[in-house]
């Protein structure tokens, strides 16, 4: 007995000696997407040169206390971002899983059996005496990878992992850029607002003279029609901005994963619009190859669907697999491991794929096939987050240069304005004056606070574009839902 348990212990050394083994690997190597053209710099930046900095915090740059209060809970409460924690978790488990197949597996099985024989003859039947049977034994089986083919499916798996948590870190940046710029947008409304409350006062006032004077005998019907028609169509804006404003507002709600009316009181108190501090460090073109998240996470993907044609090729070279079996048998559970009678078994085992009428061969090409799908993916992605920091430069110089002009505009319009109701008021100038310099002041400061959204957005597009998002570590490992008395339990009757 001793020497059947030496040599089972024999068998079991044996197998682990596999462990030395170093198989090769098949399939392409991934080294990184092929050759792409990458433009030196930006075609539109703002500046001569590369600005130094970086982009973590990039909102902090708006000076609005607020709105970094509502990122930060965003980043902490938004579903999406929940769903791709989730996603990262899966992709880990995922690495554990695959990773197991580089080890052997061992099983353990015990019965204890009730048996009874009988011997039977032309004469007579003998029947034995009634007795138990226990036994135990250790099953062991390990598929060497000779070929790599566990390698590259850990290779893909691992690479699987990156592309979440890039697609994370991309969640993280479409949300705080939503966040900002529905803020930036909700502020705007207000101040349009406020501008239309307080140009419809200042144009009742002018229909107030207007009707005095008609009353007086020195002004006419149609003038004081057109006043009264300004001021309410002026008053008409008013409506629209609030329901815009009050879309804007549930939308931020929504975003910190709360209901739509859960941050109406944090915004009821209106606040200027931001202004953010320019310039934003670009960097270079190449610098969105691992900057942007969606472009990191594509190459990610093509290096995955790289790691698994090598899988698939691996399927298609012999399989070796060493298995090894202790079993002991004895009529008292004691003698087990003493008086027992012991059996093993150890050797290799070969699957050679000899036909399969090209399943194997076509498993290769459609892994290749996804393989180009994910590199044009890739490159499509590349390419637009190109044109995405193209158009945003562009955009903020324009809307800068828009914004100086407006501004003059405003201003002369104030001057215009005033002095046209002065002379007014005196019969100095027509009535058409004043309604026309009123309207036209009306117009240029209600553009200027659009194109002062239009800066602010366009900054928060910048920002997306070159990939800035939430720099701080976030915290994947905490499930959604906490499972609870998930041990053997008698089940409810589900509800």
């Amino acid at each position: 007995m001793r020497a059947g348990l030496s040599r089972a212990g024999s068998a079991c050394v044996a197998l682990m000696l596999g462990a030395t083994l170093v198989g090769c690997a098949v399939g392409p190597d991934y080294a990184g997407p092929p050759g792409l053209d990458m433009p030196s710099h930006w075609s539109a930046r703002p500046t001569s040169r590369r600005q130094a900095g970086t982009l973590d915090r990039w909102w902090q740059r708006l000076r609005d206390p607020l709105l970094n209060r509502l990122i930060e809970q965003a980043v902490d409460a938004n579903p999406d971002v929940a769903k791709a924690k989730a996603v990262v978790r899966e992709a880990r488990a995922t690495v554990q899983q695959t990773g197991a197949g580089l080890f052997p597996s061992v099983s353990g099985s015990a019965s204890v059996t009730n048996n009874k024989t009988s011997a039977g003859s032309a004469s007579a039947v003998v029947d034995t005496a009634p007795y138990k049977l226990h036994q135990a034994s250790f099953d062991s089986s390990w598929e060497l990878d000779l070929f790599g083919g566990t390698q590259r499916s850990i290779e893909a798996a691992v690479r699987g992992q990156q592309s979440a948590e890039e697609d994370l870190r991309d969640s993280l940046v479409t949300l705080i850029g939503d966040v900002a710029a529905y803020y930036v947008e909700a502020r705007g409304y207000q101040a349009r607002i406020a501008l239309a409350q307080r140009t419809s006062v200042s144009m009742r006032d002018t229909e107030e003279l207007t009707r005095s004077k008609y009353e007086a005998g020195s002004g006419n019907a149609v003038d004081l029609a057109k006043a009264t028609a300004q001021a309410a169509s002026t008053e008409a804006n008013v409506p629209t901005y609030q329901a815009a404003l009050a879309a804007d507002i549930h939308r931020l709600g929504i975003l910190l994963g709360r209901p739509p009316d859960s941050v109406a009181s944090l915004m009821a108190r209106s606040a200027p619009v931001p202004a953010p501090r320019m310039p934003l460090p670009t960097g270079l073109p190449a610098d969105l190859l691992m900057g942007r998240p969606d472009v990191a996470s594509a190459e990610r993907k093509l290096a995955q669907a790289t790691a698994k044609i090598g899988a698939a090729e691996a399927d298609r070279y012999p399989a070796v697999s060493l298995t090894g079996s202790v079993g002991t048998s004895a009529l008292r559970a004691g003698d087990l491991a003493k008086y027992s009678n012991v059996s093993w078994s150890v050797g290799p085992s070969v699957t050679v794929p000899v036909f399969d009428a090209g399943k194997r061969l076509a498993t290769v090409k459609i892994a290749e096939a996804q393989r180009d799908q994910a590199f044009a993916t890739f490159h499509s992605t590349l390419l637009t987050a190109l044109e995405d920091v193209e158009n945003a430069l562009v955009s903020i110089s324009q809307e800068r240069v828009r914004g100086v002009k407006l501004a003059e505009a405003a201003k002369n319009y104030r001057e215009a304005a005033r002095l046209s109701r002065s002379l007014f008021e005196t019969g100095s100038a027509s009535f058409i004056d004043v309604l026309d310099a009123e309207r036209s002041l009306y117009s240029a400061e209600d553009s200027l606070i659009q194109s002062k959204v239009s800066a602010a957005k366009d900054y928060i597009s910048l920002a997306k574009a070159l990939g800035g998002g939430w720099s701080d570590p976030v915290d994947t490992s905490t499930p959604i839902i906490a499972d609870t008395n998930t041990g053997p339990h008698f089940r409810e009757t589900a509800k």
